[in-house]
């Protein structure tokens, strides 16, 4: 049996994976929006969140070796640093300045 008979035929950018392998596509595709996104960018916390969120559950998948779920940990604490770090950045971006005008208590 050759190797193109062990995959069926599907659409391009169409593949069905195990649960895992899913999983761990779907975080290195998290992985490069992320690194391809403006550090300003203000979707970059919830994709840094959901990395941490996948690692998370990939650091604990039974059928990833014990070796692999170190790494996956290790690489999860990395991720949640990056996290608050970017956290941390929006929040000084988002600062008022004295230029700008105060939020009204209620819009006539």
């Amino acid at each position: 049996m050759s190797a193109a008979d062990q995959h069926p035929q599907t659409v391009d950018e169409e593949y069905t994976l195990p649960s895992v392998e899913a999983l761990f596509a779907g975080t290195l595709a998290l992985m490069t929006g992320y690194a391809q996104s403006a550090p300003d960018c203000p979707h970059r916390p919830c994709m840094a969140r959901k990395l941490v969120s996948n690692l998370l559950h990939l650091s604990a998948h039974p059928q990833l070796s014990p070796p692999m779920q170190t790494m996956l940990a290790n690489l999860r604490t990395r991720w949640q640093l990056a996290l608050e770090h970017t956290a941390e950045a929006m929040a000084v971006d988002a600062a008022p300045t004295p230029l700008w005008h105060p939020v009204p208590a209620r819009v006539q």
